[in-house]
């Protein structure tokens, strides 16, 4: 069911209506063209594409933001989104198309046969545990499992063997399927150009590049490098008063895929370069000096999303900083 709600230009009630979808449909075709405000949601931005193509200009705004100007109770709700759609500084959800949805599908496939890889490595784990094996962490460690398994001086009962075999059958099922999609999303990190334009920043590759043209929006909206990180939740958590600066925790109160996935990037560089040796002098080799290496990630996730947004903005390529010398 969907609740409308209309309202004039001075906030006068045009109609209060319940529609189901059917009705909503053919209801939204006969109106002249307007503007229909919507809360964001997975459906939300299907309903957005197909109110476009009769003429409305459609704004899509996140739940959190329609909360404050709720009444009493749900059936409100209508008429709570056309007060935060009139409000000047209100922030719209960028629609999305269908290809950007489709890509989300992917990518969110991926995750979740990743999880239940996981689960199944954690309990084939705990299983060779229970009778003293301990076995290490890590899908690279799996043979080694399932050599123990297989081996008949363990003394691992034959009911635990078989149902080790399962599970190992299933994390090999697994990982061919991951490893599938992930050649397809590969492939189409490498079709499109901004995908290909962000992963020639070290720490980005195809899966982080295609989540941030997915659920990005475009970089257009962000006055700043600084605006697209708080964006992500890459930023302290700010506990300032009385003119004094009190920063906290990093807030982590937005977008999680693109957060996580450039926290994994700059930790793989970091690893590289505690390994290789960071370029003496450079903002790298000066922050490992002071601060411990999960502090470092995040901040140079930071770094990694304001490169990001510059990149996009001036449609080129990364470029990496250049060491002046005293």
């Amino acid at each position: 069911m969907f609740q409308v709600h209309g309202a004039a230009t001075d906030r006068s009630v045009l109609f209060r209506k319940k529609l189901t979808r059917p009705q909503f449909a053919r209801f939204m075709a006969e109106q002249p063209p307007c503007r229909v405000a919507m809360e964001a949601c997975a459906s939300a931005h299907h309903w957005a594409r197909e109110m476009s193509r009769h003429g409305h200009e459609v704004r899509l705004i996140a739940p959190h933001y329609v909360k404050p100007f709720l009444k009493r109770q749900k059936n409100d709700a209508a008429e709570a989104i056309v007060e935060a759609a009139l409000r000047p500084t209100m922030r719209f959800v960028e629609p999305k198309s269908a290809d950007q949805q489709a890509r989300a599908v992917a990518f969110r496939t991926r995750e979740q046969l990743v999880k239940q890889r996981t689960e199944a490595v954690n309990a084939l784990r705990s299983h060779l545990y229970e009778f003293g094996h301990v076995a290490p962490e890590g899908i690279g460690y799996v043979p080694r499992l399932a050599k123990v398994v297989d081996d008949p001086d363990t003394g691992i009962p034959e009911l635990v063997r078989d149902i080790c075999r399962m599970l190992l059958a299933q994390i090999a099922h697994l990982t061919d399927r991951i490893n599938a999609l992930k050649a397809r999303i590969a492939a189409l990190s490498n079709e499109a150009e901004l995908p290909r334009q962000l992963q020639t920043m070290p720490g980005v590759g195809p899966i982080t590049a295609l989540a941030v043209e997915t659920f990005a929006p475009p970089m257009e909206q962000f006055r700043r490098g600084r605006d697209f990180a708080a964006w992500l939740g890459l930023v302290p958590r700010q506990h300032s008063t009385g003119g004094k600066q009190r920063l906290g925790k990093t807030s982590k109160m937005g977008q999680r895929d693109i957060r996580r996935l450039l926290v994994i990037g700059a930790t793989a560089v970091i690893r590289w370069a505690t390994r290789r040796g960071a370029p003496k002098g450079s903002w790298l080799a000066r922050m490992l000096e002071r601060k411990p290496i999960p502090v470092v990630a995040v901040a140079m996730a930071n770094k990694m999303a304001r490169g990001i947004w510059a990149m996009l903005t001036r449609d080129e390529d990364y470029r990496g900083p250049v060491l002046i010398g005293a």
